[in-house]
């Protein structure tokens, strides 16, 4: 026999083998999945944040200009 190693062993490491890609396999579906979702989240988030900032720079232009009444009824007094 020229094998170094005997048939059982071969197909016990190859087994072990299939099963060790098996399980990267479903690693790499599941990360795959979480990105998804995470780049998704990120999307969502950034909408948001550019409608608070939307929101927060009409608030200012809004106090801006009541300070600016505030002052002129204070100069007209």
């Amino acid at each position: 026999m020229s094998d170094s190693k005997p048939k059982a062993t071969v197909e016990a490491e190859l087994k072990q083998l299939e099963t060790r890609v098996d399980s990267l396999l479903g690693m790499v579906a599941q990360l795959q999945e979480e990105n998804r979702a995470l780049r998704q989240r990120m999307d969502s988030m950034m909408t948001e944040r550019a409608t608070l900032l939307q929101k927060n720079e009409q608030v200012r232009a809004r106090v801006e200009a009541m300070i600016g009444r505030l002052k002129a009824m204070e100069h007209s007094a």
